[in-house]
């Protein structure tokens, strides 16, 4: 998993790695978590879900989240930030 997470995507980046290299099933996770595998694939993507449905999620998948400091980005966390804004303005 990735050391931090500053993004919503970032977080449903680590989230599918985590799911998919412990072959946990959407299906399986989903119904554990009681959601849908829509709301456990927006939250994947990085779209917008409510705190409730991420809880349940990694609740789901045997996971918790810890708060640190955040500290100033790395100059690859502000690459990857802008390119994200810069795919947004292309769309």
């Amino acid at each position: 998993m990735m050391d931090k997470l500053r993004l919503p995507a970032d977080l449903g980046k680590a989230i599918a790695q985590y799911r998919e290299e412990n072959k946990l099933a959407a299906v399986a996770i989903s119904a554990k978590a009681g959601r849908s595998r829509t709301v456990l694939h927006k939250l994947e993507r990085g779209d917008d879900v409510t705190v409730a449905s991420l809880f349940d999620f990694l609740r789901a998948m045997g996971l918790c989240l810890s708060l640190q400091k955040a500290g100033m980005p790395t100059l690859e966390e502000m690459q990857r930030r802008f390119a994200d804004e810069d795919d947004d303005d292309a769309a």
